[in-house]
């Protein structure tokens, strides 16, 4: 298995162009954006070229994520690839917050059955500099990733997902593929990460973009922490691309950090990887963020496992990420605004929104 990490977006976009290029049978890709900008199009000529050769091209965005891609979209169809949109918004029917807000958010492309990538990453100008996390692999393990796109396919025009609906995990040698869609009853991936904090032993480290998670996360990551002596470590941008989420995460600061979680904030642009290292040994990638939207709303996918040489890369990306952080201070976050305080204590009650 040849396992290559990305977390710089253009050196991962020039390496999907790369595989597309050289494609012989089939090009699946299941994103939540590409926009229309000079990625979009790039990536569009790619495929419209692959389509003239006769290989199998299928793409399943999300309508609201890819909002503005229809324009390129037609030209892929005109070419014999096959476009589809992933539940398109309704305005007036009952409980439309949330069905508008089940989107799929899953990240993941397919070439040939034998390279898979999966990972954080859309495929858009204005994102090319943040951090992101992206794994591809090569060969056997690629190969069951088929079915899990042919499913969100088959789905994308379904509105009414029951909160009783679930998919059962994948096992692979020792891989696990955590699939979550939108349920107030098991959600998948939150009690895969459940499971792992509460029984790390002696490290864990959560990178993540938007750091929402409900009373039973924070109380295990606090527990770890505080009774078990386990090292807790938080990685998150000091400003994300979603200020309402900044604004409601630094409630909870405080708290954290007075029970022994080491906040760090990375500072050069968006931290926007999604990953969870355990003990050194166990991970989680994928496209999940720590907050109730991913968790109870979306479409998502985690890969876990306890590959050897992607340890080894994860933990050399989060050395990388961290040494671009700066502590969190919390006499600063104690005498911040009181404007900002209300802020928070106004937002508070709607924080399952986000």
């Amino acid at each position: 298995m040849n396992t290559q990490l990305f977390d710089n977006n253009v050196v991962f976009f020039h390496s999907i162009l790369n595989d597309i290029e050289n494609a012989k049978h089939s090009i699946l890709i299941e994103l939540y954006r590409i926009t229309d900008d000079g990625i979009g199009e790039r990536l569009t000529d790619a495929l419209v070229e692959k389509c003239k050769q006769g290989v199998e091209v299928r793409l399943l965005l999300d309508a609201y994520g890819s909002l503005n891609f229809e324009v390129l979209a037609k030209r892929i169809r005109e070419h014999g690839g096959q476009v589809r949109f992933f539940k398109k918004l309704k305005l007036f029917f009952f409980n439309t917050f949330q069905k508008n807000n089940s989107r799929n958010h899953r990240k993941l492309i397919i070439i040939d059955d034998e390279i898979v990538y999966f990972g954080s990453s859309n495929l858009t100008g204005y994102s090319s500099g943040w951090r992101d996390l992206n794994l591809r692999i090569e060969g056997e393990f690629a190969r069951g990733f088929r079915p899990i796109f042919e499913n969100s396919y088959a789905l994308h025009k379904f509105y009414a997902v029951s909160s009783f609906e679930r998919i059962n995990t994948i096992v692979y040698k020792d891989f696990r593929v955590i699939q979550d869609v939108p349920s107030s009853y098991f959600q998948s991936v939150r009690n895969h990460f459940l499971h792992l904090i509460r029984n790390a032993k002696s490290e864990i480290i959560i990178e993540t973009p938007y750091f929402l998670p409900g009373y039973a996360i924070r109380s295990a990551l606090i527990n770890a922490a505080k009774k078990r002596g386990v090292s807790v470590k938080l990685l998150i941008p000091l400003h994300s691309d979603i200020y309402s989420v900044d604004l409601l995460r630094n409630k909870y600061l405080g708290q954290l950090h007075k029970n022994g979680i080491q906040l760090l904030f990375y500072t050069p642009n968006n931290l926007h990887a999604k990953c969870m290292l355990i003990d050194g040994q166990r991970f989680s990638v994928g496209s999940s963020n720590f907050d109730y939207r991913s968790f109870r709303y979306q479409f998502e996918i985690m890969i876990s496992g306890k590959d050897e040489d992607i340890v080894k890369l994860l933990k050399d990306h989060l050395q990388e990420t961290e040494s671009h952080c700066i502590p969190f201070k919390y006499e600063v976050w104690k005498h911040r605004g009181s404007i900002t305080k209300l802020a928070e204590w106004l937002m508070f009650p709607i924080r399952k929104l986000f």
